[in-house]
């Protein structure tokens, strides 16, 4: 099984030499301050025990505190859970947003667990690690296979616990507990923003064929985003296979099919493909928008597009990355492109604390202005620095951390 955090390490060490980071804070950066591993014991709804195993990694909290998801995966491990919350740390930096980096997971296959069930190991996993969370010390949020309903669990219980309203513990919330406008699509937009930025100063137009890999939460949604801006949607695939159709799909309609069939095999309205098949289509833009170490060395060799976006956490394997710069493929990183939703979750923050809650517009607005200011300072320092977007993007936020972990010391 492949160690996500090694693969956050070799990533920190390509930028040590465009980053002038002393040698004491480097070496705390390679390493993650806490972590937490848990037993959850859940009665199911034959009424056996069944014990499941959480963790809780809590990387950096420089520039605030700890912040990131909490995923329900039949295949989370500690390495991945460590790595999610460097990138978390990196992604809040990189943003310039007053947060650190945290993730949590659950190993569980969430599908096989009832609606029951998934409420006690949701409400089980959060009074395992009730004590070292809180609106001030670490905040979670939803992420795969969690959701604004989990959420919802979760800060109750929490809540219960502490005998006290704290709504800023947790962000992802249901709007009727706290929760902000705008955040159930917000990784997506924030990733539109980024992507037209790119496209701006790469001068492609706005017909620009784009297919997505993944159509859960974020690939619908900055496909559902892009075709409503004028780009052709041409292809989107879940974990079996791609649909394919030249002239441009339909998000919506095949939305509604994948919600009915739970697959995008057999959509009557565009040619079905492989796995393997779909990277020979030529697009503009590939984004990939699934799990991790998606796009790897051989689907990058075949790999036709112009622009790389990284919408899910970590999708291009290092291997895949030196790939597509020989051949001089822009890759938009992770860290950067899919930063909107925790921008997002800092913005519901802010109104848990004000207790005053901003339109949808306002909240648009204001991711807007995050996003493509990211962009500026990542675009700048990548042609300063003659480095590509990811490597600029790192050293960006390495600096940003850094500089507030050097004014403690």
């Amino acid at each position: 099984m492949t160690n996500e955090f090694d693969k956050f390490l070799k990533q920190l060490d390509v930028i040590r030499g465009s980053a002038a980071i002393s040698d004491d804070i480097f070496a705390e950066l390679r390493s993650v301050k806490k972590f937490l591993e848990v037993n959850i014991p859940v009665r199911m709804d034959n009424g056996k025990s069944k014990i499941f195993t959480g963790y809780r990694s809590q990387y950096n909290d420089a520039r605030g505190p700890f912040k990131g998801g909490i995923r329900f995966h039949e295949n989370v491990n500690a390495g991945e859970v460590k790595a999610l919350s460097a990138w978390m740390a990196f992604k809040c930096a990189v943003v310039n947003i007053p947060l650190g980096g945290g993730k949590g997971g659950v190993i569980v296959d969430p599908k096989k667990l009832s609606l029951g069930e998934l409420e006690r190991l949701s409400r089980g996993y959060i009074r395992a690690i009730a004590p070292i969370i809180g609106d001030r010390i670490d905040i979670p949020a939803p992420d795969v296979n969690t959701d604004e309903r989990v959420m919802g669990w979760m800060l109750d219980e929490y809540e219960s616990i502490r005998g006290r309203h704290e709504p800023g513990v947790i962000t992802g919330k249901p709007l009727s507990l706290g929760g902000s406008q705008a955040r159930s699509y917000s990784t997506a937009q924030g990733g539109y923003f980024v992507i037209d930025s790119v496209i701006k100063k790469l001068g492609l137009k706005k017909g620009a064929t784009v297919a997505v890999q993944g159509f859960g939460n974020a690939g619908r949604n900055i496909a559902f985003i892009m075709e409503t801006a004028g780009y052709k949607i041409v292809s989107v695939s879940d974990s079996k296979g791609a649909i394919l159709d030249r002239r441009g799909l339909d998000v919506i309609d095949v939305a509604k099919y994948k919600d009915e069939h739970h697959t995008l095999e057999g959509y009557p309205k565009a040619k079905y493909l492989t796995e393997e098949s779909r990277f020979l289509e030529k697009v503009d833009i590939f984004i990939p928008a699934a799990l991790e170490n998606s796009v790897t060395a051989e689907n990058a060799k075949v790999l036709n597009a112009k622009i790389i976006m990284e919408l899910a956490n970590g999708p291009v394997t290092p291997e895949a990355d030196a790939i597509f710069a020989e051949k001089g493929i822009p890759v938009i990183p992770d860290i950067l492109a899919n930063a909107g939703g925790v921008v997002v979750s800092y913005f519901e923050q802010v109104q848990n604390a004000y207790g005053y809650y901003w339109e949808e517009k306002e909240v648009l607005q204001k991711l807007e202005s995050v996003m493509r200011q990211a962009f500026d300072d990542v675009w700048k320092t990548s042609q300063e620095k003659k480095i590509s977007l990811r490597c600029a993007a790192y050293v960006v936020a390495a600096l940003r951390i850094a500089q507030a972990m050097k004014a403690r010391k």
